[in-house]
């Protein structure tokens, strides 16, 4: 495509509609709503950052966009990057609010979809001889599911495994709070805690569980070669039993205090156990 005159180009880009109530624009009406039902494995990303984010993942197809009009010109270049077959929708900011239900801050979404989602066997399958896992047992909250998958692309962890309990990653706000992460990191779900242990020890893991009253500090942990740390949820943490057939450990903080909110605490924990621990 010429550059010669970009307005043109972007206008024949992009297809632009007058009211929410046109039905192309379904997948975006009370996005709130679709968040927690009739998502049908799909799910909608929010802003920028987390656009880029989406576009530069092959694990992820972008299936169409909406743009508030005073948006346009600063994402040529992610609109670029879109196939083709990709409906590209502008709209005034009036209209994505009155879709969305709320004020629409960031004049960008997108209606994203997984492709071809792995086991926790198939994804364990795929990492090196040296790894690092984060586990996630019963993680409830969305707002600390998002800010967990920060912190493991922060610190580099190699994936992130979670029991059929947690919470979904693709969720609104986890991918808005996680800046992205949960389209960047790999991740699977899937079965109970117990069946994610085995797999990962019979995989050569050795696995951490971290809670206050852990039995080594995290300063003192040396990580295997494959490292697996366990994170439970807000409040009641890993589950005693499974605490009982684990290495444990804790941060070390002051005796006046019960603990660390779970996403704070796997950002420390995750510091010590990464290659940046040495640098």
């Amino acid at each position: 495509m010429s550059d010669d005159n970009p307005d043109v180009w972007l206008e024949q880009r992009i297809t632009r509609i007058a009211g929410p109530e046109d039905e192309r624009l379904a997948p975006y009406r009370n996005v709130r709503e679709r968040d927690l039902v009739g998502r049908e494995g799909r799910f909608i990303a929010e802003g920028k950052v987390v656009l880029n984010v989406l576009l530069a993942n092959r694990s992820f197809a972008i299936e169409s966009l909406l743009i508030i009009e005073n948006r346009l010109a600063g994402l040529k270049d992610q609109i670029r990057l879109c196939p083709a077959d990709v409906p590209i929708y502008c709209v005034s900011r009036t209209t994505i609010d009155a879709i969305a239900g709320f004020p629409m801050h960031r004049g960008i979404l997108a209606v994203g979809r997984r492709m071809n989602p792995l086991s926790v066997q198939a994804l364990i399958d795929t990492l090196s001889p040296t790894a690092l896992v984060v586990v996630l047992c019963g993680i409830s909250n969305h707002d600390n599911m998002g800010s967990i998958f920060r912190n493991a692309a922060a610190f580099e962890a190699d994936c992130v495994i979670m029991d059929e309990t947690s919470c979904d990653p693709l969720y609104r706000k986890a991918i808005r709070v996680s800046v992205g992460a949960t389209l960047k990191v790999p991740f699977a779900q899937q079965g109970p805690i117990e069946a994610i242990i085995e797999t990962l020890q019979d995989a050569g893991f050795t696995l951490f569980g971290l809670s206050p009253s852990g039995l080594t500090s995290i300063n003192s942990v040396q990580p295997a070669q494959r490292t697996a740390l366990l994170l439970g949820t807000e409040g009641e943490g890993l589950p005693p039993a499974l605490l009982q057939q684990l290495q444990t450990a804790r941060i070390p903080m002051s005796s006046d205090f019960d603990s660390l909110n779970v996403a704070t605490a796997s950002g420390i924990a995750l510091s010590r156990l990464s290659r940046f621990a040495s640098l």
